[in-house]
């Protein structure tokens, strides 16, 4: 593949592969910075391991083959660190509201501003939030989209805040 380290040959396989494998490395990852660096990774492997690449289908190919992969262990990586930082938290827009743990003397508080949202938005939001339907089922027995659901409990959410 890369006869002797010949910069001239390595140095056009990476400007004709190097953005298409962002490309790809992007699509998994979802961070820009992340897939340029993957694909410099990449491209350093290649040249150090030259001569014990043994590369049967055409570059394209194995490159984006192992983009994909080295892409895959960084998610796994991340994840990983992620979750041993606790890194996980709930927008607040999508914070449930719990009546049970509300003092007593809040209760008459969150009906009187339950009271004031307009009746489809508090239909919508008794209903995921009293009922337990999901968003899906509301959708569907409304007969509306998923989406208006959801911008009718944010907007709901907002209102009470």
């Amino acid at each position: 593949m890369l006869n002797h380290k010949d910069f001239k040959i390595f140095e056009a396989l990476y400007k004709e592969h190097f953005v298409f494998f962002s490309l790809v490395s992007f699509n998994i990852v979802k961070d820009k910075d992340v897939a340029k660096d993957i694909v410099q990774d990449f491209f350093t492997y290649l040249w150090e391991k030259e001569e014990a690449l043994n590369v049967t289908s055409t570059f394209k190919a194995y490159g984006t083959k192992a983009i994909k992969n080295l892409s895959l262990q960084y998610l796994e990586k991340n994840k990983t660190i992620s979750l041993q930082q606790n890194k996980i938290t709930i927008p607040k827009s999508e914070e449930p509201i719990v009546f049970e743990n509300t003092d007593e003397n809040k209760k008459p508080k969150i009906q009187t501003l339950i009271e004031k949202i307009p009746q489809a938005r508090r239909e919508i939001f008794m209903l995921h939030v009293v009922e337990g339907l999901s968003y899906a089922e509301i959708a569907e027995d409304h007969n509306i989209s998923i989406n208006t659901v959801k911008t009718q409990m944010k907007r709901a959410y907002a209102s009470l805040r």
